[in-house]
């Protein structure tokens, strides 16, 4: 079997490549997270840094490659019950790395032209992917995975680096700004809340999802980990201190449902890997922006409450999204020198 050409790789290009993108930003950002315990680790999360903007550099080129030479292709996938639901991962890429700029050094502008294209974008792919949801009569339960999170995920993601950045900002671009931020929180909050219930209804009362999908079981673990340290974000920025204690307990109590279904998440996943239902695909990458989301979340939370049972947990997601990136990349990259990674799966 001969390589593809770029214009094959472009023309079926997955969405879903930016997950690669998003665990990688995580990774890096909870590293340097630690190195406040850990001094070495800073070079390690500073090599990730810049590795996933060169990532990220690197997969815009088909990515954009195929909006513009087969719109139809591109549209076709946008309007799929289960591959649409991958497409905002670029604008999720966008504002993780709007908030690595943040993390990794004075780089304002960087963070802000990141931060505010992630924002427009992904509020355009929000109402475009759901639009042709609720337009249409094509989702039935099977299609109903944690992949649904995604849309709602982005939107929480937000104020990670929005909150941050508010303080660069002044007059009416801030107010807008704290707007958008309020607005992405609150919609992704709500929708994760329904979608909460129809994906557990499907684990209670359909088939579950397996094979390929197997991963997406982890995306719980990203609004979990989001939805509470974007809401402390905000929360700083409110003229009420009373806000920032219920943020605190807030966080606190969801945390609690992240450590119970990472639990959950580990038995599913070895489970059926144990019954061979875990084959290698690009939803591997599902793996790594919760766990990193769920890990961040833990050291966020140590340093308000002082509890090392919050820290262990933290750690110990961390050493897990190590494993799961270090072999999600090796298997990536067997993939892209074979070109096999680049075949449509059936």
């Amino acid at each position: 079997m001969s390589y593809p050409s770029f214009s094959s790789i472009s023309r079926s290009f997955a969405p879903g490549w930016f997950a690669a993108v998003m665990g990688t930003g995580v990774l890096s950002m909870s590293t340097l997270a630690l190195s406040a315990w850990w001094p070495p680790l800073v070079g390690p999360a500073e090599v990730l840094h810049w590795f996933n903007v060169f990532l990220f550099a690197l997969l815009a080129v088909p990515w954009q490659t195929r909006w513009l030479r087969f719109p139809q292709a591109a549209m076709q996938t946008l309007q799929h019950p289960v591959q649409a639901n991958f497409y905002p991962t670029f604008s999720i890429a966008l504002l993780v790395l709007a908030a690595q700029w943040v993390q990794f050094g004075p780089y304002v502008g960087a963070a802000l032209f990141f931060w505010w294209a992630g924002v427009i974008l992904h509020f355009v792919f929000s109402f475009a992917v759901l639009f042709f949801m609720f337009r249409g009569e094509h989702v039935a339960l099977d299609h109903v995975t944690p992949a649904k999170f995604i849309p709602a995920v982005g939107l929480v993601v937000m104020p990670l680096a929005g909150g941050p950045l508010l303080v660069h900002m002044d007059g009416a671009l801030r107010e807008w700004a704290l707007t958008a931020n309020i607005v992405g929180l609150g919609a992704g909050s709500m929708m994760y809340l329904g979608l909460l219930g129809l994906t557990l209804q499907r684990k209670y009362l359909h088939k579950p999802a397996q094979g390929i999908l197997t991963p997406t079981v982890w995306i719980h673990l990203a609004p979990i980990g989001v939805i509470p340290v974007s809401f402390m974000n905000l929360a700083e920025h409110f003229p009420f201190p009373v806000v920032r204690e219920i943020a605190a307990v807030l966080m606190a109590l969801v945390w609690g449902f992240g450590v119970w279904w990472l639990v959950m998440a580990s038995l599913l996943t070895w489970s059926a890997k144990a019954a061979g239902q875990l084959p290698f695909a690009l939803s591997w990458w599902g793996f790594t922006f919760p766990l990193g989301a769920f890990a961040v979340e833990s050291l966020r939370l140590y340093k308000i409450f002082g509890w090392s049972s919050m820290l262990v947990i933290g750690v110990l997601a961390w050493l897990m999204l190590c494993g799961f990136w270090s072999l999600t990349l090796w298997r990536t990259v067997r993939g892209v020198m074979s070109g096999a990674i680049f075949q449509p799966h059936p």
